[in-house]
């Protein structure tokens, strides 16, 4: 399979995650990391669906605390790691997979509000500003707006509704 075909089918691992969180609740973002074009991780958002919202449980950091978690993937080199999220990673996310070396991140729609993977880490500090990183956007674009549409179009949604986010997806036509 050539690299375009991986990305869609790993984006599309990564939105059934979105979908889940969604169903949830939840903001509807999902994450997968792979390893020689296998899942070895998954996360989905967490914490954006009620009153006590947490700002900490991205499924970028849900799926890296798994992946961390299991020791039976200790060996793995993180030079073979790609990160797939339904939406591009916020700055927190972003620092976390520089962090753990991960060197491709590939995301559906952009964060207009709160993106962090434009940041010039030629600006930043050494343990961020040494680190060589492919970044892919717009796989599955589409299928992720509708994801945040949904969300976004819901009364019953109060998570960063009538953000700059919000606003943004809902005026997308596509």
């Amino acid at each position: 399979m050539n690299t375009m075909t991986n990305d869609i089918q790993f984006m599309k691992k990564a939105l059934q995650c979105a979908t889940i969180a969604l169903n949830r609740g939840d903001f509807p973002v999902g994450c997968v990391i792979t390893y020689q074009n296998n899942i070895i991780s998954t996360g989905e958002r967490t914490g954006a669906g009620n009153q006590l919202t947490n700002e900490l449980d991205h499924a970028e950091i849900n799926a890296l605390r798994k992946f961390g978690a299991n020791k039976e993937l200790a060996h793995i080199q993180s030079d073979q790691l790609t990160l797939y999220s339904t939406l591009e990673p916020c700055l927190m996310c972003f620092g976390a997979i520089l962090i753990h070396k991960i060197p491709r991140i590939v995301y559906a729609f952009e964060d207009a509000m709160g993106g962090g993977s434009s940041l010039d880490l030629a600006t930043l500090p050494p343990l961020y500003a040494t680190h060589d990183i492919e970044i892919v956007s717009g796989v599955c674009r589409l299928d992720s707006l509708l994801l945040f549409r949904a969300f976004f179009s819901n009364p019953n949604n109060n998570y960063l509704a009538d953000s700059y986010l919000a606003n943004y997806v809902l005026n997308q036509t596509s």
